[in-house]
């Protein structure tokens, strides 16, 4: 299962974990993905997605409609 949020598009970022003595090893950055049940208003039904937490918070206050508008 791929680590994509399927709203906004948020996937896993790479960067360097950094020692005291500098050495640099390379790490990964993943997304903060929930599985979460939303009710579509429009097609009144329930709809099961994998999305990061900040696009939770969005959803609930924009609502569901307005974010698929925008999604990628």
């Amino acid at each position: 299962m791929s680590k994509r949020c399927q709203l906004t598009g948020t996937t896993v970022l790479y960067g360097n974990n950094v020692s005291h003595a500098n050495n640099r090893t390379r790490r990964r950055f993943l997304p903060n993905l929930q599985k979460k049940r939303i009710w579509d208003e429009q097609n009144k039904k329930w709809v099961t997605l994998r999305i990061t937490a900040r696009a939770i918070k969005t959803v609930t206050k924009k609502g569901l409609q307005a974010m698929l508008k925008e999604a990628r």
